[in-house]
This record gives structure tokens, sequence and C-alpha cells, in this order.
């Protein structure tokens, strides 16, 4: 995000920053700043939005956002009811746009493309000089399906080496280019889980497939279940996983609770009687904790990290906790992985 800031700039823009809680001393914080200082751009994450639906807060009715032309959504995947909102509580005039890359490829592989239109749920299309496609376990551009997110030619921002990497590139070629190896494609392979739509173009993103949930065999992604979750009153922030047990994946949920809840019996039931109606029953978690406060890993890009919590609860040591930007919250998993055997 400081290349975008920088950037902006040039254009003659002034950048405006907020260091601190968003939600401190008000959820509508940042509504109070934009009206305040007029500001005509705003970025913010869909766990911000999320946070708000869940609150029923309604911004429009309290502050002046006649300034606010365009949102700008990243960090980690906003459920369709999240764009609605958006339009509906928030301003019915402006941009919203979602996008998505990589800190790797110090870019994106696809968000906003000012003249299309803004479908519920999906980034526009691809972004400009990125080959992206969707490719099946057989290494087949397929659409309309969850599938890996590839990128089949080079792009302007790739990185062409790893510091400290062998002369043949072993780490580089293990860590992009070897997945699809096997199908004879050599594509940039980069970890999502995406449907592209054959009738709009645009792209649904379903958190990262070395995450993705295999409970009985069946591919659900992470995102599929944050959507429903997070849109709970109850709930300010969630996280699974896919625990190996008894020859299966069952899914375990840790949610950390807005003030003045508690994980009660009855709200487990909720949390699960939502999900089999707004997903599957597959999506239905087999055991759901509390989490402690700053309880869910983040890099500092602000995604999630299951694989982290996957490991630890499978014995597995997490070899980089420095690329977290909580690396104490894996403390509370370490502490209850025994009890999860």
């Amino acid at each position: 995000m400081w290349n975008w800031l920088i950037s902006a700039l040039a254009t003659g823009a002034t950048i405006f920053l907020y260091d601190g809680n968003p939600l401190y001393p008000d959820p509508l914080r940042f509504f109070e700043l934009i009206e305040k200082h007029k500001i005509t751009i705003f970025g913010t994450s869909a766990a911000y939005i999320h946070h708000l639906m869940g609150l029923e807060l309604k911004p429009a009715e309290k502050y002046d956002l006649s300034s606010l032309r365009e949102i700008s959504q990243t960090a980690s995947t906003l459920s369709p009811e999240g764009f609605e909102y958006v339009y509906r509580e928030i301003k019915k005039d402006l941009y919203f746009n979602s996008i998505s890359g990589g800190t790797d490829i110090n870019g994106c592989f696809a968000g906003a493309i000012p003249i299309l239109p803004v479908y519920s749920g999906e980034l526009q299309g691809r972004a400009l000089a990125m080959k992206v496609e969707s490719y099946s376990e057989e290494g087949e551009p397929i659409e309309d399906e969850q599938a890996e997110l590839v990128c089949e030619a080079p792009a302007p921002s790739m990185p062409i080496y790893f510091w400290g990497d062998d002369e043949n590139m072993t780490k580089y070629k293990a860590a992009y280019f070897d997945y699809f190896k096997y199908t004879g494609k050599n594509v940039w392979r980069h970890g999502d889980y995406i449907v592209i739509h054959s009738d709009t173009g645009g792209i649904n993103f379903w958190g990262r497939s070395d995450a993705v949930l295999k409970p009985s065999g069946v591919r659900i992604g992470t995102a599929e279940i944050y959507n429903v979750v997070e849109q709970l009153p109850e709930i300010t922030d969630s996280l699974v996983i896919g625990q190996k047990y008894e020859g299966d994946i069952r899914i375990i949920m840790f949610v950390i609770l807005n003030e003045g809840y508690e994980l009660n019996d009855e709200l487990q039931a909720k949390i699960r009687q939502t999900l089999r109606e707004k997903t599957s029953p597959r999506h239905v978690p087999k055991l759901i904790f509390q989490a402690p406060e700053d309880g869910i890993p983040y890099t500092f890009s602000n995604k999630k990290v299951e694989i982290a919590v996957t490991k630890i609860i499978h014995g597995m040591e997490v070899a980089n906790r420095g690329a977290l930007r909580n690396p104490d919250s894996l403390d509370f998993y370490e502490k209850i992985k025994d009890e999860l055997k």
C-alpha cells in the first residue's frame, strides 16, 4: 500500500493516514474524519465493513459524506451482503471496488475497472497486464467453478528470484511454478482459490487454497464461512481450520466476541444454524471455541493466517512468526492443541 500512496502524490492528491484502533472511541470514527476532512477516497477492509454490518450502523444517517467518491476494499474477502451494505447504508452514488493481489508481486491480480459495472461480491476483473486464469487440478482453465488462481504470463512486478537461493532457483520455483509442473504447464500459481464468472467477467475470491477445508472431500473456501459468521452481531472476528480427525477433516472455528456476549450453547446453536441455512451442512463447524482478544493471527497486510493455526493444531512448528502482526496470538492455540487431539 506504500506504493499506492506514493503514486497518489504524483497526481496531486493529499494522503490522510489513521494510526490506531478504527473502533475507538466510536465504530463510526472513520466517517467522522471523512466528513471533517472532506476525504474523497476511503480505503478499508472487509473486516471493518462486516463489523459495521453486525452492529447495524448507518453512517449515512449520521455524517455528511458528500465528499466521498470512492471506497476501495482489500485484505480479505467481502461478502455480497457487504457490497450491498455499502451502497445502502454508506452512500448510494459512489464507486465501490474490491481488489486482490499479493505482497510478493507488489500489485494486484484483479481489482477495480471504473468503466465496468459493480456486481455484489465480485472483483470487477483482471488487472492490467495480468494473464489471470483459474485452473482445475488437471491444469485446465475453467470458469464458474472454484479453482486455483494462476498467472499464465510474466507480470511487470513479479519477483525474478529469491535472495540466497541456489543457482537453479530451487526455492523460487517450488514456491510459485512447481504446483502444475506435472501437467506440463509453466504458470505462476499464487495460492488463492477463485471463481471467474463467464457472464460478468468478475472474480470471486474464496481464501487461500492451501487453507481450503475439505470435510468428506468437499472443497470449502474459508471465506464462505467468514462472510456469514462475521455478519452476526455477537461476533467481531473468526477463524476456521480443518483438522485431520478419524480419517476425515473436521472444521474447527474460533471466534472473538463483541463486548457483552459469551459463547454459550445458545450462541453456538445460532452460529451452526445460520451456516446451515446460508451455506450448507458441510460448512457447519464440529467445534467452536472463543479466542481471546487479538487471538486471531494476521499478517502485516491484514490477512488471516489459518495455516499457522492448522500447523499448531497438528503438532507442527510455525517457522516464521516474525511475519505475523500479532505473533503472541499463537500462544492460545499452543495451549489448547492437546485437548483437540
